[in-house]
């Protein structure tokens, strides 16, 4: 018997973490710029801020859990924090030199690396809905590469490096992919991804010459306040998966986030895209909800099929 209790947690509490989410990484992606393009603040300090607001939401994340130990786990741990940690260093330099409602669209097609790589290591079969995708995200890509050469919005590779971030990421989602196969909870990745931010820290220092002193005290507290909007999204999104099902919850926040990023953009900086980089944006929100929800599906179904045989035999 299904108890009432937690069938309405798994059913209805999802959504206030998911809202919670779209509305904490749909505004940060919007003003996640504004401490580099108002102060001249350095993308390095940007970076090591953020990398300590993502202890807050870690602290909540591990009270009460266990951590893993296991060696896999670890390795697990450090190729996702370090991919993770990784896409944000190129992410704050990327939204220096382009506009957010063109980059942000650009790395929410990230499913279609994960998809890619399922296909070559783990010889997945690839939906309809997965393939559909797939090359929706792609055409994205290049109608962004064409609104790149007619607008002049760029001071430097934006779209290059938007991609290396859609790459990360892409890789990542990958190995949390194989890390949820050998049972590494949500707790832990969390931690290893905060653990990991914190690494990276000196090395952004570094190749910054030391942490600066020259610039007015409200270019860290604003840093600090849209990058803590980042980190305890990312929180909420583990929050949101643990209560309701994957299928539902990843392409509800994978598109909207993005997509209340576009119009604060839009609003923030005043702007309007090409008819290419508008077609480029619906393009890529659709490519990669596409490529989520059949990944979710396709995943849910293998569960289920793994499920079934073992209730029948515990019948017998």
């Amino acid at each position: 018997m299904t108890d009432s209790t937690t069938q309405g947690r798994g059913t209805r509490s999802w959504i206030f973490y998911a809202a919670l989410l779209v509305l904490f990484w749909g505004v940060w992606g919007a003003t996640s710029a504004l401490p580099a393009t108002k102060y001249g603040y350095p993308d390095e300090m940007i970076y090591s801020i953020w990398a300590l607001t993502m202890i807050i939401p870690a602290i909540f994340a591990i009270r009460g859990q266990r951590f893993d130990r296991r060696p896999q786990a670890t390795i697990y741990g450090l190729l996702i924090g370090l991919t993770g940690a990784g896409g944000q260093l190129v992410l704050f330099q990327a939204l220096t030199m382009g506009p957010a409602y063109l980059i942000f669209p650009i790395v929410a097609v990230s499913p279609a690396i994960t998809v890619i790589m399922a296909m070559v290591l783990l010889r997945e079969r690839v939906t309809k809905l997965a393939a559909l995708g797939l090359v929706a995200a792609l055409v994205a890509i290049v109608l962004f590469s064409i609104t790149s050469g007619e607008e002049d919005v760029s001071t430097g590779p934006w779209l290059i490096l938007a991609i290396i971030i859609c790459v990360a990421w892409g890789v990542q989602a990958f190995f949390m992919r194989k890390a949820a196969t050998i049972g590494v909870n949500d707790a832990t990745t969390f931690g290893w991804m905060a653990i990991t931010a914190l690494a990276l820290v000196p090395v952004a220092l570094f190749s910054l010459g030391g942490i600066p002193t020259d610039f007015p005290w409200e270019a860290p507290v604003l840093t600090a306040g849209t990058q803590l909007l980042n980190a305890v999204g990312a929180l909420f999104l583990v929050m949101a998966l643990s209560r309701g099902k994957a299928s539902i919850v990843a392409p509800t926040t994978n598109a909207l986030a993005p997509s209340l990023t576009i119009v604060l953009s839009l609003v923030i900086y005043q702007t309007l895209p090409t008819p290419y980089g508008a077609v480029g944006i619906v393009l890529a929100l659709i490519g990669s909800t596409l490529m989520v929800y059949s990944d979710e599906k396709r995943g849910e179904a293998v569960t289920e099929g793994a499920i079934a045989p073992a209730a029948e035999r515990a019948e017998r």
